[in-house]
């Protein structure tokens, strides 16, 4: 089995798994917190316009992923702190047409005959060199702010009223935190694709809930727990050639399913 880590699209793999996981565990705390994991699901399946429309430029995928969904949670951001009793229509709108026009700039785009399923379900074997520098930025960024701005984001997140009583700007950094997920999910892209991502943004966190007695250890358990079910669903895609995004998720859904009935029983 160890004989495996000398091929390099391995090796890129795993550290590209870690990578994710890192950014997974500290933003998928942010998400469930502040109870926007349906939020981020837009802002995930709209990036697919962002994909699309690289293709159709010919300029790197998650650049062009980044762009779209930075601008996407920017927009999810103030229509629903303007109008939150239609949060539910907005996000299902941008869901509806950011996949729209990823695929009509795919279909425009001549000769281009890639199989596009791995930006749906992930494939992290194919991760680059050049997507590994743009992974271990992002993580250097989210804890950047995360460090920075972490008892703002500590308010936001668990009273917003009384954060903005105490001064903070709450509309800055429920769009902070929003722009956050939305390079997390293009990040995770590789790694389990755009159906799933909102899957590894919760379930460790999730789990983490119920040793983490604040948002910190939180973030720092479900980093951990991530990499964990990141690396143990890497083995299993190899060992049974399975997708690797879906192997990841099914290790996180079967972990999180036997540790819950193992607390019920106690």
């Amino acid at each position: 089995m160890l004989e495996v880590l000398q091929y390099s699209f391995i090796q890129n793999a795993l550290i590209a798994g870690i990578l994710i996981s890192i950014a997974a565990g500290i933003i998928g705390s942010l998400v469930v917190v502040n109870k926007i994991t349906f939020l981020t699901g837009g802002i995930a399946h709209s990036s697919y316009g962002g994909i699309g429309l690289a293709i159709y430029l010919g300029i790197p995928v998650l650049f062009g992923a980044t762009i779209f969904a930075v601008l996407t949670a920017i927009i999810i951001a103030i229509i629903t702190l303007k109008n939150r009793t239609r949060i539910d229509a907005i996000i299902g709108i941008m869901w509806a047409s950011g996949m729209a026009i990823g695929i009509i700039f795919v279909d425009l785009t001549p000769g281009y005959n890639v199989d596009l399923m791995s930006y749906l379900f992930g494939s992290i074997i194919a991760v680059s060199n050049e997507d590994l520098i743009f992974m271990s930025l992002l993580d250097f960024f989210i804890i950047f702010i995360i460090l920075f701005f972490y008892k703002q984001i500590l308010a936001v997140s668990y009273d917003s009223e009384f954060a903005s009583l105490r001064g903070i700007n709450v509309k800055f950094f429920y769009t902070l935190i929003l722009i956050l997920a939305a390079l997390c999910v293009v990040a995770a892209i590789k790694a389990v694709g755009l159906i799933l991502v909102i899957a590894l943004l919760t379930i460790p966190t999730y789990l983490a809930e119920t040793f983490a007695n604040k948002l910190s250890s939180m973030m720092l358990i479900s980093s951990i727990l991530a990499t964990i079910f990141t690396i143990i669903g890497l083995i299993v895609s190899y060992v049974y050639d399975i997708s690797s995004g879906a192997s990841i998720i099914m290790v996180s859904v079967i972990i999180l399913t036997v540790v819950k009935l193992i607390g019920l029983k106690r």
